[in-house]
């Protein structure tokens, strides 16, 4: 009887010792935590704050786009990169100096005396940053039990979608209230203590230096040009006119024989730089296409609120920021119950909720007008903000949750890389539709701006004579004037178009949804 007791009192203790968490351990995830959280917040703090840093390095408005598309094409390949460089040196060693490098590199940018110096370190920025994001999704699915998941699925899934949310908002405030030197000097302490407590307090794992003799350096040559062109098409591809421009084609080429190259290799040699075999998981590969169409959405948001509040209504970036800090404010308050719904709800039904949201946020937009202020824009702010801290949850326990430990490193890279292609694939093809649907609108109300419509003679002869009176040269000034309003109203009809397009898109992420087998041990409270 004693040994049955002692036995049954062992087998009880175990699952409880498996709960505890080594305050270490805490120490390292939370620091992890922030520096993932500035490497992501880099991708869009100086999306508000380009015209004043234009200014400072005296740029052309055809160069400084580059001080954006630098980091991202450097991010893009360090984030799938970065599981097997964890395994090679452990996640210590690439953590910490990824940390280090990052914050070195931020101080760099602060000193930039040119558009030149600027873009090289951005990208090195961009490229030693990109280490860092992957690193904490894999920590929290390794190094956590199953049931402090729902605890720390959020935080994460927080992290990544608020800080390019309020990108804009905390660039715009350091540029007007001190100057551009501090969105990148903002790091600088953040980046020391993180480095510190990374290389201190991480013992995940251990290096493994003799994968080093197999390193597949063809395959990284490889898929850094595949990734890093392809990065560049998107990127340019509608400012420059697709494929009318030299560039363009040449990028779209190397896009084409770098990716045979990457592929065939990744299947053939003995250790690939990208192990693509995560995605014979059924529930990894639904996460990542989840993934892909939440970055169109998270980036391609952030990105069309500005443009309209920036080209419609006239906000300079403080403004914009303001607005946009509604977004961020509702995921925020939106975590702690994305993290209680998921340890009590089919995951299926939380991502459907959140998709069905988001789409009735974007669907509120297509009503838009060119009087829509602060407060028309609310209640589609917040639907946004709620709605993807619902889907990121469950998505991110989906994709990784199901995983192995020993993949789980590399699938994080690559699980991330597809929410940031998503996000170039988004505002490539957003920017198309943009500028497409906008010369059609304009050709399409030209056409009733004509001397046989009564109405618009008359409005035209109003305007004129207005000016007239004034002593001005009445009927040419009505005539552009008529044509800007034209113009305008073109612009709106375009972004309409664009938010039609996003709800049906994420209304169709509902169908695939139910193609996901239902998780083990979902919503069985507590996630066990």
């Amino acid at each position: 009887m004693a040994a049955t007791a002692t036995a049954g009192s062992v087998a009880a203790s175990a699952p409880r010792a498996e709960e505890q968490m080594d305050p270490r351990r805490l120490i390292a995830f939370f620091a992890m935590v922030v520096g993932m959280f500035m490497a992501i917040l880099d991708i869009q703090i100086v999306s508000a704050s380009l015209a004043e840093i234009q200014a400072g390095l005296s740029a052309g408005s055809d160069e400084i786009g580059w001080v954006q598309t630098s980091y991202l094409i450097a991010e893009v390949i360090m984030i799938p990169l970065s599981g097997t460089l964890a395994r090679i040196v452990s996640t210590r060693v690439l953590f910490s100096v990824a940390a280090a490098g990052f914050t070195a590199s931020s101080a760099l940018a602060a000193t930039a005396t040119n558009i030149d110096q600027m873009i090289v370190y951005r990208a090195i920025q961009g490229f030693i940053g990109g280490g860092m994001i992957p690193s904490v999704f894999a920590a929290a699915f390794t190094i956590f039990p199953p049931s402090k998941r729902n605890v720390v699925s959020p935080i994460i899934g927080l992290i990544a979608t608020l800080a390019p949310t309020i990108g804009p908002t905390v660039g715009g405030y350091l540029s007007h209230a001190f100057s551009w030197h501090w969105l990148f000097l903002v790091n600088v302490i953040p980046g020391i203590i993180v480095a510190t407590l990374t290389w201190t307090f991480i013992d995940f794992d251990k290096p493994e230096l003799g994968l080093m003799k197999k390193f597949d350096w063809w395959g990284l040559a490889s898929m850094a040009i595949f990734l890093g062109s392809l990065e560049y098409v998107l990127e340019e591809g509608n400012a420059n006119d697709w494929f009318n421009d030299d560039h363009i084609v040449l990028g779209a080429v190397a896009t084409a024989l770098a990716a045979i190259i990457f592929f065939y290799r990744a299947f053939k040699v003995e250790f690939p730089v990208v192990d693509l075999r995560a995605f014979t998981n059924r529930n990894f590969a639904f996460g990542s296409l989840f993934s892909f169409v939440m970055g169109i959405g998270l980036y391609g948001l952030t990105y069309l609120y500005p443009l309209y509040l920036g080209r419609i209504r006239g906000y300079d970036s403080l403004m914009i920021g303001e607005t946009m800090f509604v977004s961020g404010l509702a995921m925020f308050l939106t975590a702690p119950v994305a993290g209680f719904l998921s340890g009590r709800l089919d995951p299926r039904v939380l991502m459907t909720i959140g998709f069905a949201g988001f789409a009735a946020g974007t669907w509120t937009m297509s009503q838009l007008t060119a009087d829509w202020d602060f407060w028309e824009l609310l209640v589609p702010q917040i639907l946004r903000g709620c709605s993807l801290m619902l889907c990121m949850v469950p998505i991110n326990n989906i994709a990784l949750g199901t995983l192995p430990p020993a993949r789980i490193r590399n699938a994080s890279g690559l699980y991330n890389l597809t929410r940031n292609l998503g996000g170039a694939v988004g505002l490539a093809v957003i920017n198309t539709i943009l500028t497409q649907r906008q010369d059609f609108h304009y050709a399409r109300l030209a056409e009733h701006i004509q001397w046989g419509n009564p109405v618009a003679v008359e409005r035209l002869r109003n305007m004129a004579s207005n000016f007239t009176a004034h002593g001005l040269d009445g009927a040419t000034i009505a005539v552009k004037q008529l044509a800007a309003m034209v113009q305008k109203q073109a612009v709106i009809l375009s972004f309409v178009d664009v938010f039609v397009i996003l709800t049906v898109l994420f209304l169709s992420l509902i169908i695939g949804v139910m193609m996901i087998a239902k998780p083990q041990g979902a919503g069985a409270g507590g996630g066990h």
